[in-house]
Parts: C-alpha cells; sequence; structure tokens
C-alpha cells in the first residue's frame, strides 16, 4: 500500500491512515454479526442447538 500511495515509509502511510482502521473493524464485525445472526435464523429447527 507504501509503494500505491507513494509514501515514503511505512510510519508515514500509518501516520495518515491508522485513524481509519478502529471505525472499518467495527464495520466489518458488525457485517459480519449481521450474516451469522441471519444464517442462524434461517437454519432448519433440527440443526438448532
Amino acid at each position: 500500500m507504501q509503494e500505491r500511495l507513494g509514501h515514503s515509509s511505512i510510519a508515514m502511510t500509518m501516520d495518515t491512515y491508522s485513524h481509519v482502521l478502529p471505525s472499518m473493524q467495527r464495520a466489518a464485525s458488525d457485517e459480519i454479526d449481521a450474516l451469522f445472526s441471519s444464517l442462524r435464523a434461517k437454519r432448519p429447527a433440527s440443526c438448532a442447538e
């Protein structure tokens, strides 16, 4: 990524973009949770815990 952005070091890339990562991680976690929740709701009763 550093090379694609033309940054001279990984530190420059991380200093510029690291603030974005926590919200991206939360959004990804929320999407995965929604996916598993919908799959749980759709499974047959014979597969229930």
